[in-house]
């Protein structure tokens, strides 16, 4: 498995309307190959943001590059710009090759 996480710095008082983006946006995640499922995170409040992270489960790294390529991430991502606004600075981009999951009543 594959995550793919990236943080955003919101700026106080930008909260409602950066998770108004989220919820309501289409991901296009259901149709993609690989996909496992996503969380839109929210974080600690600082001085003068609130941190947030998308938190995307991929199959494995080919499946979250392939959806980088596709349409369908175009398609997500056409209106990115226009948020902007809402938060400090850039996403920072983390991603993570799954080490080890533990679950629920494993031994």
């Amino acid at each position: 498995m594959y995550i793919a996480m990236n943080r955003f710095r919101v700026a106080k008082g930008s909260e409602t309307a950066f998770e108004q983006v989220w919820l309501t946006r289409d991901t296009h995640l259901d149709k993609v190959p690989g996909f496992v499922e996503f969380h839109l995170l929210r974080g600690p409040e600082l001085e003068d943001h609130t941190l947030y992270a998308s938190h995307t489960v991929w199959a494995n790294h080919a499946a979250f590059e392939a959806w980088t390529k596709s349409e369908a991430f175009r398609a997500a991502h056409h209106k990115a710009g226009d948020n902007k606004p809402l938060y400090l600075g850039h996403p920072q981009f983390e991603g993570f090759e799954v080490m080890q999951t533990v679950g629920r009543g494993a031994k």
